[in-house]
């Protein structure tokens, strides 16, 4: 009884006072008003601010079109190329003990810490005119730097570690056991993959596309280095919208800020609903009585 007694007390005296709890909520929900709703209302409110005949008049403009479309298929390239390197370095980092996994680790980091418009600047120096690889490439009439691959190359280096980011805690918690079970069953190496480790990083792996796809069509500093702001060719829906305002199309320029604005929320409503997805999976897998394991259906599957 006194133990018990003393666990009521110690949990009494740790309720803080409702006055607390809800001063807390209402700073965060003013912060929350004052920084993230206040400026999008602000964006939309100025976009239509001469009518909506206004609004959509921007986008009959070939460069924006031009904007739009540079935006979509850079993130079309970089997303799946990004996909493909974050899984295979998540699972190198959380399945495999190898030296230098510290550094790559490290590597995967790097982009976090290196400023956009730097990287931007390394892309200059390697390929353009008068990098260490500028000749060549005009010899070869190949064209990186003020041209969609320098964009594009610009955008994975500054959203490679988007998915892996999100893989890597997710497949070290899971550990190896299941793939090892896997294979000593007899599956192969695809078959494990796809039949044990995809269905169990699913959900991370596809809240990290929705990440890197977000970032790939906001970049701007990366983006604005290596494009060299041709209009109607490398302008991606930023560099667009700096355009416009600096030439005091301040309509147009919001329009088109709208339009990322409305994609960001989007992206906004499909990370809550694939995370809304994961919780009830999850809770359906802990009410449900023991399947079959992963490993046992891999092998069944060949």
């Amino acid at each position: 009884m006194s133990a018990t007694h003393s666990i009521r007390t110690a949990r009494a005296g740790t309720t803080e006072p409702a006055w607390v709890k809800w001063s807390l909520i209402s700073l965060a929900l003013a912060f929350i008003f004052l920084f993230l709703i206040l400026p999008l209302a602000a964006v939309f409110a100025e976009a239509l601010r001469k009518g909506s005949g206004a609004f959509f008049e921007a986008f009959k403009e070939p460069d924006a079109w031009s904007a739009i479309r540079l935006t979509l298929i850079t993130a079309a390239i970089a997303v799946p190329m990004n996909l493909v390197f974050g899984v295979a370095a998540a699972w190198a980092i959380a399945k495999y003990e190898f030296r230098g996994k510290a550094f790559l680790t490290t590597l995967v980091d790097l982009p976090f810490s290196v400023s956009p418009v730097v990287a931007g600047l390394i892309y200059v120096l390697m390929f353009g005119a008068q990098g260490w690889f500028g000749p060549w490439l005009q010899a070869h009439d190949i064209k990186i730097v003020f041209a969609v691959p320098g964009i594009v190359l610009a955008t994975i280096f500054v959203t490679f570690p988007f998915i892996a980011r999100e893989l890597i805690p997710l497949m070290q918690a899971q550990g190896t056991e299941e793939e090892q079970a896997a294979q000593v069953l007899g599956a192969t190496g695809w078959q494990t993959f796809w039949h044990v480790t995809l269905p169990n990083i699913k959900w991370g792996l596809i809240y990290g596309v929705i990440l890197c796809n977000a970032r790939a069509m906001g970049e701007f500093g990366a983006v604005s280095v290596v494009s060299g702001h041709i209009r109607g060719q490398t302008n991606t829906m930023p560099l667009h919208v700096e355009i416009l305002y600096n030439e005091y199309q301040s309509v147009a320029a919001f329009a088109v800020a709208s339009l990322l604005a409305l994609l960001a929320l989007v992206t906004l409503a499909i990370k809550s609903f694939v995370e809304w997805q994961f919780e009830r999976a999850e809770k359906e897998a802990a009410t449900l009585p023991p399947e079959k394991p992963l490993a046992a259906h891999a092998v069944s599957s060949v």
